[in-house]
């Protein structure tokens, strides 16, 4: 049986619980791991999903989009929330490109080019000295793949409509901690900057050489963060 606090780790876009394998494996004995699906119209209706069926009380960490509905729970259910972390994530809205290239992926994926799209998020989602690790490619790839299409478009849509959440970071009390990569190219890391700077007493970790998703690309760094912020 495992054991230990529950811990909600929320994925990020067209991610699933595979981004966080390692993770899970690393918190057995400290924490029971549940890693819900984000498939809803918007964040807020994402983290209403979310608290239906969460425990009462629970540890929460989300990656990228799964960052945005950690900060919608932060605003709707701050009570429930005994810890928080957020990974390659940010509290700004959109900018105007930003939601005009959310449309251009949606579009091209309508007109069934999401095999291109699965190629370019390969290309930019990866620190660049891990375009050869083949293996990490293909993991990543069948986890695209795996939630397809339809999900990406509804995800893109959710993402663009997301509000500002940078004026409730003031109010965020539980213990945080604030994770980026330092060559992110989907979120760059002044967005995590802004986080910890905005949370009070939040911790910030930059993982060296590593772009969006530091779960797979670096386990290891990610889980001592991880692990630290479990058991603080």
């Amino acid at each position: 049986m495992t054991t230990g606090v529950p811990v909600l780790l929320l994925p990020g876009m067209i991610c699933d619980a595979e981004l966080w394998r390692d993770q899970v494996a690393a918190l057995r004995g400290h924490a029971r791991c549940i890693v819900p699906a984000l498939d809803a119209a918007t964040t807020e209706t994402m983290a209403d999903e979310v608290l239906r069926s969460a425990p009462e009380r629970f540890a929460l960490a989300g990656l990228s989009m799964g960052g945005y509905v950690a900060l919608a729970i932060m605003r709707e259910a701050p009570e429930r929330v005994t810890r928080l972390l957020l990974a390659h994530t940010g509290a700004r809205p959109d900018t105007p490109e930003q939601s005009a290239g959310r449309q251009a992926a949606s579009a091209a994926v309508k007109a069934g080019k999401f095999d291109r799209v699965v190629e370019r998020l390969l290309g930019v989602t990866v620190h660049p000295s891990r375009l050869a690790d083949a293996l990490m490619l293909q993991r990543i790839e069948a986890m695209l793949r795996r939630m397809g299409p339809e999900m990406f478009v509804r995800q893109q849509l959710a993402a663009a409509g997301r509000p500002d959440s940078r004026p409730g970071l003031g109010e965020i009390t539980v213990p945080t901690c604030v994770v980026a990569g330092d060559a992110d190219r989907v979120i760059p890391p002044d967005n995590a900057i802004e986080l910890a700077a905005a949370i009070p007493g939040a911790g910030l970790t930059m993982i060296e050489d590593c772009g969006h998703l530091s779960p797979i690309e670096r386990p290891d760094h990610f889980n001592d963060v991880l692990l630290r912020w479990i058991t603080g």
